[in-house]
Formats: C-alpha cells, structure tokens, sequence
C-alpha cells in the first residue's frame, strides 16, 4: 500500500515525520508525493497558534471531504491539545505526540481489523520516545535530540501537549550522526522543543557538539534555537573553540520590554540578554544572530511596542521572526484581562517584519567581496542555490553538485 504524509509546524515535527516515513518503508508501504496516489494519509499537527490549529483542521477535513475511501492517519500538537474535537472527525487512527515510532504497526492493526484506533498519553511525565534515522528529506539533516518544555511561558502551550523535558541517549546521537553523515549530509542541525535543556549521561549540550564535532564527516554543526539563559561560560567556551558549530544562532527575545518579558513568565531581563549578545559577538564578531518576537501580548501598550521596535534595532538582529499573539486556552496570557486588538496587532506585526527586512539587508551586505563556504541544497534553473555556515542564501551562476560544500566569493 502506497502512503504520503502532511508536515505542520517545526523542525522537530519535521524529524517525526522523516522517522515514520522510514518506519513505513521498513514495514513495506511505499511512499507517493501525489496525495492522489496514496492508500494512507498521515498528517503530522502543530498547534503553536490558533492559525496552526486552524491550518491543520482545515487540511484534515478536506482530505475527508476529497478522499473518503483513504485511511487517515492523524497526530501531533494540535490533536493532542484539541482531543475532543479531532474525536468527532472520524479519523482511523488518532494519536496525540506519544507513539509516533509505532506508526506503522498501528497501521498494520488498523488494516487488520479495520476498527478505529485513537491513542492518546495525558501525562507530562514520560520517559524520551527512541527515534532514530538514516536518511533525512533535505540535505542538512535534523536530529531531535530533546523533546518537552518545563518553562511554562504565560503564552505557550506546548508544555502541555508536549510534556517535560526529556532527551535522547548520547551515544546514540553520536551513532545516528554518523549515520546520516554517511548517506551525504554534511550539516547536522541538533534539534528539539527546548534543545537548550539537553542533558543525558552526565553530558549536556556542549559536550555533544564537541563530540559530534570529531566525526570527520561532519562538517557543519548548527543548532535550531537556544534560549539566552541557556549560554553559559561552557557554551561560549565551546562556541569558540569549535568551529564546526555554525556561525548562527536563534535566540528568542519575544518582547523588548522588561514588563512584558516578566508577563510572559521569560527567565531574563533585557540587561541580561545584552550583556550575553556582547559576549556572542566579542567571541563571534559576524555571527547571525536572528530571534522570534511576539506582538500584542496582554498589556503591550504602543509605549512598549515602541520600545521592542527600539530594542530589536539596537541588538542588530540579522533576520526576526514575528508572530501575533494568540490566544490559547487554558495558558495564563489567556486569562489575562489587558488583552490587545487584533487590528493593532497586525499594524504592529507590518512594522516589525519592515523593521526585520531592513536588518537582513543590512547583515547580508556585510558580506559582499568576501570569501565563504556554500552548502550546496538545490540546483534550479541552471543556479546552484545554499547557505552558508551564517545562514547567508547565496545563489551561483553554476551548476554544482547538491550536498557539497564549495568556496565562493559573495
């Protein structure tokens, strides 16, 4: 039988997705691209905001409407947050975020007794769900090396759909690195809810990137995100003694206002998150350094818009990711009663992504005349097209081969 699956939301999302396609391989289903081809739809939720919810929802009942003869399959985020209502749906098979890895024998159950199976875990304290995998869909390949979050932000509600924080064995890592940068993948992007937070062993996340650093395979070492709080003196030791670790990093600030930062339940003030970008550009002077920030958090004022606006400016960040608070139920900031106008919150989103362009221009052109290093991800066109260890996308007026890292002059 013949399957294709839906990716929502993150990285990590995206690595679940990479392991079930190959535990289906290994079960011998077979993989079409064509939704039209497939005996199996699985769609893999994310429910981060209520545009997230919306998004997978409306996919799910159009596959029900447009194919109603297919099994579907559907987990993740929004299914595990929103049980009752992805229970009137009338999918075959229905988990939350636990049991992705027995995808395929759920699968087979299914087909077996042709009886609906719906699976959900509602406990925060489970132990990490053994994942592993050979080969990655894109040529810089993730590894989810943590899963879970205990921060409890006023805002988020992963906490909830995700469960504490919990990370996969060490050498394990090592050996699935290895793995996949055999099969060609020269960037490893370490990847998780809070990846920050790992710990396993006795080794933590520093210890990790110095030891996946040794596999001569290895060129490039990134990491998806790292919370401020979370770059201590080890890390910042690491980051300059290790240069396979990517000149990138992405640290969320979510507001440029003390006040709001202590709303939204962040473990830091903005003298703090100075204090350490300095330290990152005195070690890194050019690194990247792009953030997430959230517009219209219950009591942002114009006054404290302004002054985020003010404060994202002064950091220099090479690109920002901006996001309209959302509303989510049963989170504090739901509760809170200062909450702000949708349509002062899209005026406040324009001004902010205008602000994020202005600032990726302005990093990128840093760049011209010098000398860097490409990783290669597509060929379009008669262009090559890939990233740099800055994230820098750069475009070659040649044809050059995919997976491989060439120098050329900006």
């Amino acid at each position: 039988m013949k399957f294709n699956i839906i990716t929502f939301g993150c990285k990590v999302n995206q690595y679940e997705s990479n392991m079930m396609k190959e535990k289906m391989l290994h079960h011998n289903f077979s993989y079409v691209q064509n939704l039209d081809e497939a005996d199996i739809i699985i769609v893999n939720t994310c429910t981060v905001t209520n545009t997230a919810d919306n998004k997978c929802l409306k996919e799910i009942r159009r596959i029900k409407r447009n194919y109603p003869d297919r099994v579907l399959v559907v987990t993740g985020c929004s299914s595990q947050n929103k049980q009752e209502l992805y229970q009137t749906l009338g999918i075959n098979i229905l988990l939350g975020n636990k049991d992705k890895s027995k995808i395929a024998l759920l699968i087979e159950e299914y087909l077996s007794n042709k009886e609906n199976i719906v699976n959900f875990n509602n406990n925060r304290d489970i132990e990490f769900e053994n994942m592993q995998i050979k080969d990655f869909n894109h040529v810089r390949a993730f590894i989810k090396i943590e899963d879970g979050c205990d921060n409890f932000c006023s805002y988020c509600i992963i906490p909830f759909v995700r469960g504490k924080v919990r990370c996969k064995d060490f050498y394990e890592i090592l050996e699935e690195a290895k793995t996949l940068a055999l099969n060609g993948h020269q960037e490893i992007v370490l990847t998780g809810i809070h990846t920050g937070h790992y710990e396993n062993n006795g080794h933590d996340l520093s210890d990790l990137i110095k030891a996946l650093a040794l596999i001569p395979e290895i060129k490039r070492i990134r990491l998806s995100s790292i919370e401020i709080t979370e770059l201590n003196e080890k890390f910042m030791e690491t980051l300059k003694t290790t240069p396979k670790l990517c000149d990138h990093l992405h640290i969320p600030l979510q507001s440029g206002t003390d006040k709001i930062l202590q709303k939204m339940n962040r473990k830091y003030d903005l003298a703090y998150f100075t204090k350490q970008i300095a330290l990152l550009r005195k070690i890194r002077p050019n690194i990247a350094l792009s953030t997430d920030i959230i517009v219209g958090h219950p009591y942002e004022t114009d006054e404290d818009f302004a002054q985020t606006l003010a404060y994202a400016k002064e950091c220099q960040f090479a690109k920002i990711h901006v996001f309209p608070y959302s509303k989510r139920e049963n989170t504090t900031a739901s509760k809170m009663p200062e909450q702000v106008k949708e349509e002062v919150k899209k005026e406040r989103v324009k001004k902010l992504m205008a602000l994020s362009k202005e600032l990726e221009e302005e990093y990128y052109h840093k760049f011209k005349g010098q000398k860097m290093d490409v990783l290669i991800e597509t060929n379009e066109n008669g262009y090559s097209i890939g990233r740099t260890s800055n994230y820098l996308l750069v475009k070659i007026d040649e044809l050059l081969d995919i997976g491989s890292i060439y120098e050329r002059r900006i």
